[in-house]
């Protein structure tokens, strides 16, 4: 990959990256393409805060010109000034364009933008784990109809699972667990008890709440166990606690349970070295056997496979690179196995409106697809803005029956359509029972 790049830049042909999103994460991937990744150009960067892009760019070291229409956007990339608008959908539809990142977690203009950029042509490097896990399996669809791609991003701990996944595949060992190490799980964090957090690291106070609660590492292993075809051992994951070595959790786990499931995601808090992730595989050839225990990976039946760390915004652009020049995405969704489902974070009244991702109202919870279609229970990606019908108890997990879905949102006709795509088949008894053997501590 750097020598394709670097012959990028030599033949002066650079991969064109235009990015929506202006937030604490866009704004190190500006950077790190400025200064760090020779064969590529952030041509441009949209956000409905026009001063946002700017002082992305302006962190930079780069000055931008403000656009608003398709001729001026297009004339600044022929010219190789930086361009900075508030219209996403100019990004999508301007020539000069090979990839875009979705640098949001916004899940309906996500969606809008999405779309838009598949009809464009634009191939699509997503760091909204939020949208890719409500629709990813239809979207990745929607992009082969295009002949795109959209995938979701190295780096981001979902990805470093995903190519740890691959890699472990690639030598023979059949992994039964993704995992994702965690430093804090508390789903009744708000963003007033993460306002000094976020604001010591220059963060979204409702994002920082989202990784606090839960939330955000839900979707995680959720849109791992839509690209690698896991499951959960049970609603919310197993999540144990364990502030030893990662490699010690081959003794904490059942091989023949996790087997029996297809193989799970799960996360566990204050494991070393954090904040990386991890896979947990088996063997079934007893000469390999002999020769990992060799390698100092024990005696089996389960081995561990750990990357101690993730380094988001640094590897986002590399992304783009795999899938510009060889085609090679870094995660999509198959069949949808794994639900993001809406938790009441506190008693909620009647009438009441949800806010969004990282609010006061509510946290999500991954759930077996299968499980949460059958209960009928909503979604975390379409719960934002939902009305409640009925008063509902701290920790009650919302169905569709107790909200009022706002009208005229396309997740919600992008969400009904995946639906129909992939009817939900119910757990079997053995499947549902399994669950109960993973994670014994």
């Amino acid at each position: 990959m750097d020598r394709a790049l670097a012959r990028r830049e030599a033949e002066g042909r650079p991969i064109r990256v235009a990015m929506f999103g202006a937030g604490f994460m866009a704004r190190g991937i500006a950077n790190q393409i400025v200064h760090s990744v020779p064969g590529m150009r952030l041509v441009a960067i949209a956000s409905r805060s026009v001063t946002a892009v700017h002082r992305a760019y302006a962190e930079a070291g780069r000055e931008a010109t403000e656009v608003s229409t398709m001729g001026a956007l297009e004339d600044a990339i022929r010219t190789g000034r930086p361009a900075v608008t508030d219209d996403a959908f100019l990004l999508c539809d301007a020539e000069g364009v090979d990839c875009i990142i979705d640098a949001t977690g916004a899940v309906e203009h996500g969606a809008q933008v999405t779309l838009r950029a598949f009809a464009g042509g634009k191939h699509v490097v997503s760091m909204n784990a939020e949208l890719d896990g409500t629709v990813g399996s239809l979207l990745r669809r929607r992009a082969e109809q295009a002949g795109v791609i959209f995938t979701g991003a190295d780096g981001d701990q979902p990805g470093v699972q995903v190519n740890l996944w691959r890699f472990v595949r690639s030598i023979g060992l059949t992994p039964l667990l993704c995992g994702n190490i965690k430093g804090l799980q508390d789903p009744y964090r708000t963003p007033a008890t993460q306002a000094a957090f976020a604001a010591r690291w220059g963060q979204n106070p409702t994002m920082v709440t989202s990784f606090a609660d839960g939330t955000k590492i839900s979707f995680e292993q959720a849109i791992v166990a839509n690209a690698t075809g896991m499951t959960v051992a049970r609603r919310g994951m197993t999540g144990l606690d364990h502030h030893g070595h990662v490699d010690e959790l081959v003794q904490h786990y059942d091989a023949d349970a996790l087997r029996a499931l297809g193989g799970t995601v799960d996360y566990v808090v204050g494991a070393k070295p954090g904040p990386g992730v991890f896979v947990l595989a088996t063997h079934d050839d007893p000469k390999q056997r002999h020769y990992l225990n060799l390698y100092k990976l024990g005696e089996g039946p389960l081995y561990s496979f750990y990357t101690p760390y993730h380094l988001c915004h640094f590897e986002v652009p590399l992304s783009v690179a795999r899938v510009v020049l060889f085609g090679d995405p870094v995660l999509q969704a198959s069949e949808p196995r794994v639900e993001v489902v809406t938790t009441a974070k506190t008693d909620l009244a009647e009438g009441e409106l949800l806010d969004g991702l990282g609010g006061f109202h509510t946290y999500g919870q991954a759930e077996r697809y299968a499980t949460a279609s059958a209960e009928h229970l909503l979604p975390m990606g379409l719960a934002e803005g939902c009305r409640l019908r009925r008063a509902v108890r701290k920790d009650e997990v919302l169905t569709y029956a107790d909200v009022e879905i706002p009208p005229g949102r396309l997740v919600e006709t992008l969400r009904a359509e995946q639906d129909a795509m992939f009817p939900a088949v119910a757990p079997t008894r053995a499947s549902a029972a399994s669950g109960e053997l993973v994670g014994n501590a």
